[in-house]
């Protein structure tokens, strides 16, 4: 049975991980902007914003056209709705300028919370003074399976796009392949 390293002695490697993550994924978003072709322009956008104007949608996550039942589902009123179309899964933001603050707070606690699940697989399979390869792979694997995973999900339910998808996946990797190296190279001997 191998030894646990454990938790608290990480420290210092689910921080640096969690920061490189956060420095990448600014990077990525802000200067390189490959992801720009994520979301495509809505045809009319003036009508269509004026529309969703005046039905006062509150945020939150809706569907358009909504079943409201499982059994409304098989109503042919409803089916009709799918049939004309447009079938709508949408997110309504509070109006206003953005504001980054809350959601780089959020973002930098998943990136801590992913390099903590990362370091608790990594230290209970590979332990002190491990082969650097080893620590790297297993926490590399973690830290991509959490980043990278659930955007598969949102193509298959929500019919996100393949390539939205395929470029957050590669974003995943990229931060997989980041906490797996600060692990590699901060790992106690």
């Amino acid at each position: 049975m191998v030894p646990t390293v454990p938790l608290m002695s990480l420290w210092l490697p689910i921080l640096v991980s969690a920061v490189l993550v956060f420095i990448a994924s600014s990077v990525i978003h802000m200067m390189i902007g490959y992801h720009r072709a994520d979301y495509r322009r809505v045809p009319a956008e003036d009508d269509t914003a004026e529309a969703l104007r005046k039905a006062a949608i509150p945020p939150g996550d809706y569907m358009l056209p909504s079943p409201g039942s499982r059994n409304a589902m098989k109503d042919p009123v409803f089916r009709e709705k799918l049939t004309r179309g447009p079938v709508v899964f949408m997110t309504v933001l509070r109006p206003g300028p953005p504001t980054m603050g809350p959601q780089l707070i959020q973002w930098f606690a998943y990136c801590v919370m992913v390099s903590i699940l990362a370091a608790y697989l990594t230290g209970s399979a590979v332990g002190p003074g491990g082969e650097s390869v080893r620590v790297f792979c297993f926490a590399c694997t973690a830290a991509f399976l959490a980043y990278a995973l659930a955007h598969w999900q949102n193509m298959i339910w929500y019919k996100r796009s393949l390539g939205t998808t395929i470029r957050n996946t590669i974003d995943g990797l990229i931060y997989g392949l980041l906490t797996g190296t600060a692990f590699a190279w901060l790992w106690p001997r």
